[in-house]
């Protein structure tokens, strides 16, 4: 057994803290799948909670039905009520800045050059 003294543990755990666990992931946070070229006009309801798909491979669109936890397993859909009923029009190329409302980042040549993402 390795034995160190208190001064050298110390260093130790003072040079580790605040570093993340080893892990075989990449550090590179997940990117979405463009599910559209455009947005998702939709009918809300005041009060009555959405989840919006952000990974962009549910069938459900533009909202989610799970199937992030088996094609995008870092991600997680965005949780939301609005205040007002009425229309609205939601992200689907799923890059917006407003989530999960579009902001016309559909419209740039990143989303609109893209090839259609195959979905699982």
């Amino acid at each position: 057994m390795l034995r160190l003294g208190s001064a050298t543990l110390g260093a130790l755990l003072r040079a580790l803290r605040g570093r993340a666990p080893f892990s075989s992931r990449s550090a590179t946070p997940p990117q979405p799948a463009i599910a559209a070229k455009e947005p998702f006009p939709v009918e809300l309801k005041a009060g009555k909670k959405y989840a919006w798909c952000s990974c962009g491979h549910s069938k459900s669109q533009p909202f989610c039905d799970g199937s992030h936890r088996k094609a995008a397993p870092g991600m997680s859909p965005l949780r939301f009520s609005p205040q007002e009923d009425g229309p609205a029009w939601l992200c689907g190329c799923k890059r917006t800045q407003n989530p999960p409302y579009c902001d016309g980042t559909h419209n740039g040549d990143e989303v609109q050059g893209a090839p259609p993402t195959p979905q699982p």
